[in-house]
């Protein structure tokens, strides 16, 4: 495995092709300078000594030797020694709807940001868990593959939004069903799929499509998020989402819908409202779930390759030095010697 120790250097990497663009624009005003003093070949009769390609050669080996020196201080490692982990944990797939009825207010700030406020918290108290993440509406597709990297997974649970997906609706079974392609293959863990949504269903299935999740032991748990009462789905004017005769459209949380799959994917219905009941619930429903050992593959030895890097570096610099700004008198001299023998 190759790495970076301090990558952040590399951010340096961004001058370089500044630095070439400003080299090139110098080049083309000095030789529209030199323009206005007479012809080309006239002024290059004149300068003998001036080389018109060794300026240029010597920056960009002063240029290459700069990107070297960056990828040197980023101290590039290559891992050497890889260990096996074994972990006591369980196997968690969330998958959350992202369709528009989400945006609906009557679960503060949204039905959405609670529902990610809620995943981020579950992430927190992950210790050696792997976590996978699906977004769903009309359509669903993985947004994290199942992992322990709590770090990734938390940085995509921020970037979640229903313009991610343009087939609007709620499919739910096609959710559960992906959900259950995304367990690793590891036996004897508990692998549970939490599915948040507002329970409106719009494609149908998603209880039979439960009842095959349990059968391959694949728990599923509903965090229905709303309120029965409903509320209006806003939109980015201001305003609220309208049916074809113009009225405003009132999103319901569908309980008896987010019961019903729960029942059928032997798991259990969490409510969720603006308390943080829901949190406490869902924190007991993971501590029951049946922990085993889960596998991770680690490189605990890197290896510095940063010594290479610096040989070319150090090339670069002395072909830089040796190379003279001028053509060379000595080398001048024997060429007019030869002509004169001739």
């Amino acid at each position: 495995m190759f790495r970076f120790e301090e990558p952040l250097y590399l951010y340096a990497l961004f001058l370089v092709p500044l630095l070439a663009a400003l080299h090139l624009y110098t080049n083309y005003i000095r030789r529209k300078r030199l323009r206005k003093f007479g012809d080309p070949k006239l002024l290059a009769d004149l300068m003998p000594d001036v080389s018109k390609y060794r300026p240029d050669v010597k920056f960009w080996l002063l240029l290459t030797a700069f990107s070297l020196m960056v990828f040197v201080l980023a101290r590039p490692q290559f891992g050497t020694k890889v260990e096996t982990e074994k972990r006591k944990g369980i196997e968690a797939i969330i998958a959350m709807d992202i369709s528009n009825s989400m945006l609906a207010q009557d679960v503060k700030p949204s039905r959405l940001d609670k529902s990610k406020m809620l995943v981020s918290n579950m992430v927190n108290h992950m210790q050696d868990d792997k976590v996978g993440l699906i977004v769903y509406a009309g359509e669903a597709f993985t947004q994290l593959p199942i992992t322990s990297d709590y770090v990734s997974a938390q940085m995509f649970l921020e970037s979640i939004s229903p313009e991610m997906i343009h087939t609007q609706g709620t499919d739910i079974k096609r959710a559960i069903e992906l959900a259950m392609k995304s367990f690793t293959p590891d036996q004897g863990v508990g692998k549970a799929i939490f599915l948040i949504t507002d329970g409106e269903d719009n494609e149908g299935g998603a209880v039979e499509a439960a009842e095959a999740a349990a059968e391959k032991g694949m728990n599923v748990y509903v965090l229905g998020v709303g309120s029965p009462n409903g509320a209006p789905i806003p939109t980015a004017d201001g305003g609220y989402i309208t049916d074809n005769t113009g009225e405003t459209v009132i999103s319901h949380l569908n309980e008896d819908m987010c019961r019903e799959i729960a029942k059928a994917g032997k798991g259990s219905y969490i409510y969720v409202d603006n308390s943080s009941s829901a949190q406490e619930a869902l924190s007991q429903q993971l501590e029951k779930l049946e922990k085993a050992d889960l596998e991770s593959k680690i490189y605990s030895e890197y290896d510095e390759q940063f010594q290479a890097v610096a040989i070319l570096a150090l090339l670069c610099l002395i072909l830089e030095i040796c190379i003279l700004g001028r053509r060379n008198p000595l080398l001048k001299g024997i060429r007019l010697f030869g002509n004169k023998e001739k």
